[in-house]
């Protein structure tokens, strides 16, 4: 059975990605704990550079595993102001601790697209419903 841990203080893409608000509009962006156990041991991961502008649904990582290449999308938009670089050596932290291995640092140009994510009640009824 995939692991369905769900955060309480994040929000959620129906893709499966998570994201942290920290300040000034400011977010970072992950795979969920589901996303994790779907992918399966991941061999390669990549963050998209810094001074990326992204619109919503533009690929802001790019992560492969023994099963499967996926691309991570921009939950919102806004300009990359980080990738984690350390996926890059370290894929494999993305699986064993999801919630606690950000992407990207995303800084929003149009906050309220936070509104159209969901809360983590919706997320855990799309993910039972699935």
């Amino acid at each position: 059975m995939a692991n369905t841990e769900v955060k309480q203080d994040l929000l959620y893409t129906e893709d499966h990605e998570w994201v942290r608000k920290l300040e000034d509009d400011l977010v970072e962006v992950g795979i969920t704990a589901y996303a994790a156990g779907e992918l399966g041991e991941l061999v390669y991961a990549e963050a998209e550079p810094e001074d990326t502008e992204v619109e919503k649904g533009d690929v802001v990582a790019s992560l492969e595993s023994v099963k499967m290449a996926a691309d991570i999308y921009a939950p919102c938009s806004g300009t990359i102001v980080e990738g984690n670089e350390d996926i890059e050596d370290e894929p494999e932290s993305i699986s064993n601790a999801p919630y606690a291995t950000w992407l990207v640092k995303l800084q929003l140009s149009d906050p309220s697209e936070l509104d159209e994510l969901m809360d983590a009640a919706a997320y855990e009824k799309m993910l039972e419903e699935a």
